[in-house]
C-alpha cells in the first residue's frame, strides 16, 4: 500500500489525532446542539487535516501555503467554538484543558509547516 506524503507529516498526523478527540469529545453534548456547535467543531477538525493533506497535492510553494493558512484559520476557529463550548459548560475543566493543548499544539505545528513552505520557497527562489 502506498504511502502519501501527507501521512508522513507530523501536523497531518496530529490533525488526525485532534479530529479524533473532537468527535470523541462531542458525541455526549446535549442534542438542541448537534446540527449547531457539535457540526461547526466536527467539520473544522476535518477541515484541518483536509486542508493539510489537499495542500501537499500542490505543486507550488503559494499553492501549498494557502492550504496551510486554510488549515490554521480551521484550527482558530476550532478553537473559538472549543472555547464557547466550554463557557456553556458542555467540556469539564478536564476536556478542556486537554483540547486547549492539543489546538495549541496543532497550531504550532502548522507554523512550522509553513517555515518549511517559506524556506523552500527562498531554495527555488
Amino acid at each position: 500500500m502506498k504511502i502519501y506524503s501527507f501521512e508522513k507529516l507530523d501536523c497531518w498526523q496530529h490533525a488526525r489525532k485532534l479530529a479524533a478527540w473532537v468527535y470523541l469529545n462531542t458525541k455526549n453534548f446535549p442534542r438542541e446542539e448537534k446540527l449547531g456547535i457539535v457540526s461547526q467543531m466536527r467539520r473544522a477538525a476535518i477541515s484541518i487535516a483536509s486542508n493539510i493533506a489537499e495542500g501537499t497535492s500542490r505543486t507550488t510553494t503559494k499553492d501549498q501555503a494557502k492550504f496551510s493558512v486554510i488549515a490554521y484559520s480551521s484550527t482558530i476557529e476550532l478553537l473559538n467554538d472549543f472555547i464557547i463550548s466550554y463557557d456553556l459548560e458542555h467540556f469539564d475543566e478536564k476536556q478542556y484543558n486537554e483540547g486547549r493543548e492539543l489546538i495549541e499544539l496543532q497550531t504550532l505545528l502548522i507554523a512550522k509547516l509553513r517555515k518549511s513552505q517559506q524556506a523552500t520557497k527562498r531554495l527555488n527562489s
